[in-house]
């Protein structure tokens, strides 16, 4: 691999992740100023949102960059151009196309909540402006990469975060303050702000555009000529290999939509109040989802750079280096979630007071979630090892066997067990999932989960330890700090996270396991760190 697309990969990941940190941490002043009932009118808007755009963009960038990759590797720079041209038309109509079935099902959605419909439909339609531009940006971001330039999209995608977060925060804040405004107004603002961010992404992917377009016509004036795909050709090669990647996108925003559907109802059918229905929900898919998602992005984006390697492997049918891609992929991916979920769930109760203030059900519902996140990116890697084997036709069966679980289960479960059954039915509906993937995996590329099996009983107990050492402290700190404070329960995560992952790689160092999983790139990390005994 080039030293170009290894710097390319790594800012194109580097822009994803502080993308995802800033998504993250804007929740801490947005609930603040908004308070329960106005994330809860958030979230009602941002899954159907988030639906609409995975369908109308996820995968486009990484199809569109193959396919163009692919032909400039043959010198054959028109067809690149060809797609490039046609494309942003195709996915103009398709980002309008979008923003109207979204904007007209505004209603429809918002039935049988908590909040008002009117008010919930205004939010949905806020959001609805920013799929017109957001997938015109995804085939701009996607020409880019094919051309093994990831700066344009890392750039852009911060630039558009900082832009919407920016918005988010000043908007609802101002509505409030001084112009006046209610709750509804302040949401409805910082749901547009996802098409005032994608304007300033749009921009700085403008701003590369004639900057680089002088070298990229130089490039066209290369061109063999030898090649000529129709269109048709061209988008059915694209919607093969974007539509796997479609299915994970959608699949979390699925799972969360039957929670939007089912859970208010369920919990209103045993007793609850409305209100008090409606909060839980907020606290469940916005609230404790934020922060569950954190160990989900780190592990997979570490886990994910492995899967080109086993795409080669299986080609090549090379299954002894296929096997040994496969057991590092599983290896980093549950030693790295396994800790940060477990340790989000010991310490739920001082990171939800960082977050969002002390509340007991928030403390509850973030102890018994975050254990999914392992569940989440296992999810997420199988589904991406079906697609480097070439199976990813089996994605769709296991995400639909997946829902059906948790929709057939969501309601029975919620009576029985209220926020907890649904936790426990999306536990459930991906497992389901997870083991489908599993199995496909075994079957078309005859891998052993031998040595994984081994090396994840290795993992668990180095956690248990880990666990046993950091509830201990917890303990003793929380005898004279108060999980209920905000600056204490920042000391008491920053003293228990550092005793704990201290006991987690000792003991992995000892053991070498991270040697294994990790090789050389543990001494350069010791080197640069002056550890290296």
């Amino acid at each position: 691999m080039s030293s170009k697309l290894i710097r390319g990969t790594f800012i194109l990941t580097l822009g994803t992740m502080i993308s995802k940190m800033l998504g993250l941490f804007y929740v801490i002043p947005f609930t603040r100023i908004v308070g329960l009932q106005g994330t809860q009118l958030y979230q009602y808007s941002y899954i159907p949102y988030t639906i609409f755009i995975s369908i109308a963009t996820a995968g486009i960038p990484l199809a569109v960059s193959k396919f163009i990759a692919k032909y400039n590797a043959l010198e054959e720079y028109a067809v690149g151009r060809k797609l490039f041209k046609s494309g942003l038309v195709v996915m103009m109509c398709t980002g309008i196309v979008s923003f109207l079935a979204l904007y007209f099902s505004a209603p429809l959605l918002s039935t049988g909540k908590d909040l008002p419909a009117e008010d919930i439909t205004s939010v949905i339609r806020a959001v609805s402006f920013a799929l017109i531009i957001v997938p015109f940006m995804s085939m701009i971001r996607g020409f880019f990469q094919g051309h093994q330039s990831m700066g344009p999209s890392a750039v852009s995608q911060v630039v558009e975060q900082v832009v919407r977060i920016v918005f988010v925060i000043a908007g609802a804040y101002v509505i409030l303050k001084f112009l006046d405004g209610n709750t509804v107004d302040a949401v409805r603002a910082a749901t547009f702000a996802a098409f005032v961010g994608a304007v300033g992404g749009l921009f700085v992917l403008g701003w590369y555009w004639v900057k680089r377009k002088p070298g990229l016509d130089v490039l066209l004036e290369k061109d063999k000529g030898t090649v000529d795909i129709s269109l048709k050709e061209m988008y059915k090669e694209i919607l093969i290999y974007a539509a796997p990647f479609v299915l994970v996108g959608i699949a979390n925003p699925l799972f969360q939509f039957i929670d939007q559907l089912t859970f208010e109802r369920a919990l209103v059918a045993i007793g609850s109040s409305k209100k008090a229905a409606g909060e839980a929900f907020s606290i469940l898919n916005f609230q404790s989802h934020k922060l569950v998602i954190i160990p989900v992005s780190l592990a997979t984006a570490f886990s994910l750079t492995l899967v080109p390697s086993i795409t080669k492997a299986f080609v090549e049918n090379d299954r002894k280096s296929l096997n040994r891609q496969l057991n590092q992929t599983f290896q980093v991916l549950l030693f790295l979630t396994l800790p940060a979920a477990a340790g989000l769930s010991l310490l739920a109760e001082p990171f939800y007071t960082v977050f969002y203030g002390h509340m007991e059900l928030g403390t509850e519902v973030l102890r018994m979630y975050a254990p999914v996140a392992i569940l989440f990116s296992l999810y997420a890697v199988t589904a991406a090892i079906l697609q480097g084997i070439n199976q990813q036709k089996w994605t769709i069966l296991s995400l639909l066997t997946g829902l059906l679980v948790k929709f057939a289960l969501n309601i029975p479960l919620v009576k029985l067990f209220e926020t907890d059954g649904a936790i426990l039915a999306t536990s459930l509906g991906y497992s389901s999932a997870i083991v489908i993937n599993l199995i496909v995996i075994k079957v078309f590329s005859k891998y052993k989960f031998r040595l994984v099996v081994r090396r994840s009983l290795l993992i668990v107990i180095f956690g248990a330890l880990m666990l046993a050492v950091t509830a201990g402290i917890y303990k003793l700190l929380t005898a004279f700090l108060s999980p209920a404070s905000e600056m204490q329960s920042l000391i008491i995560i920053f003293i228990c996270a550092l005793a704990g992952g201290t006991v987690y790689f000792y003991f992995s160092f000892k053991t070498r396991l991270i040697y294994y999983l990790f090789g050389e790139k543990v001494d350069r990390l010791l080197g640069k760190l002056r550890l290296r005994a």
